[in-house]
């Protein structure tokens, strides 16, 4: 399935301009506290991530704010963000996808969409996914570690229009799944793209260091 890329107004010689969303609105059920606000390393987990996107030299990062907003704020405290409340983000990850996208300036061609609960991502490793990204012109860039597609995912901005219409508690796997033909795979030897903190022992392995 072909896309049709929608031109970006950039300088001879420019590279498109990628941005990211880092989705840091749920309510941690899975977790029974905010699993935003957990340390690790001596910081909450979602400075650590955030802090990691930051240093990644990315052109914008928005983060997307619901349960436990105000304390998610406050944990990001000077980091150069763009903070986004999504007032409905218990119908799920797809609004905060929608209120992320939708704080994207004009001239963002791609965006990583990044998960707040994976602590180990480093801005090396998000490096290489937009050099993919400027290298290969796909509209999906996605990471992949042990035969397993992992997060972070770079859409081109060709795919935000199909992110916005995603519904329910779902993040862009639909839209993955209707470009897979014309997907870029990064094989990658960091596990940190398929290691995520849902639980109370997945958290175990984080917390004692």
């Amino acid at each position: 399935m072909n896309t049709e890329r929608t031109p970006i107004a950039v300088g001879a010689g420019t590279e498109p301009p990628v941005g990211a969303i880092v989705l840091a609105a749920g309510a941690s059920r899975r977790m029974g506290r905010p699993k935003q606000l957990l340390p690790i390393a001596g910081q909450p987990m979602v400075r650590r991530v955030t802090g990691a996107v930051c240093a990644a030299g990315l052109a914008q990062v928005v983060v997307v704010l619901g349960a436990n907003a105000s304390d998610v704020a406050r944990a990001l405290e000077g980091l150069p963000v763009d903070l986004v409340a999504n007032d409905a983000w218990r119908e799920g990850m797809s609004t905060s996808l929608r209120a992320g996208l939708g704080a994207l300036r004009p001239e963002i061609a791609a965006t990583l969409l990044v998960l707040a609960d994976q602590p180990d991502l480093s801005p090396e490793l998000l490096r290489a996914l937009v050099a993919r990204y400027r290298a290969t012109g796909a509209p999906i860039v996605a990471p992949y570690h042990g035969g397993r597609r992992g997060n972070p995912v770079i859409f081109d901005r060709a795919l935000f229009a199909e992110l916005e219409a995603v519904a329910g508690d779902r993040g862009g796997r639909a839209v993955v799944a209707r470009y897979e033909a014309e997907l870029e795979r990064v094989e990658v030897q960091d596990p940190a793209v398929v290691s995520d903190v849902d639980t109370p022992q997945d958290y175990e392995g984080f917390a004692t260091r």
